[in-house]
């Protein structure tokens, strides 16, 4: 969303690392994806519902992601402590 891509950028956040409720990231056989997501869409909750990746071996033990800017970048584990949820 734009409004999380905003704060991040003025406070120098990477999102991928922050506490998120509220959301799902679920792992499925390639064959029933298409079925998994349409589950998640029927509901009303699940509007937002996306595939965003596959599972390769490609790069075992490695995640890539795509930029926005059509590039590739390695996703590391995060290094020391994640930022607390406030609320």
């Amino acid at each position: 969303r734009s409004e999380v891509k905003g704060f991040c950028e003025i406070l120098g956040l990477d999102p991928l690392y922050l506490a998120n409720e509220g959301k799902i990231v679920c792992v499925v056989p390639p064959e029933d994806a298409e079925t998994a997501l349409a589950a998640l869409k029927s509901h009303p909750l699940g509007k937002g519902a996306a595939r965003i990746g596959d599972v390769t071996d490609h790069r075992p033990g490695r995640v890539v992601m795509e930029t926005v800017f059509g590039g590739r970048r390695i996703v590391d584990m995060l290094v020391g402590e994640q930022l607390p949820r406030i609320c």
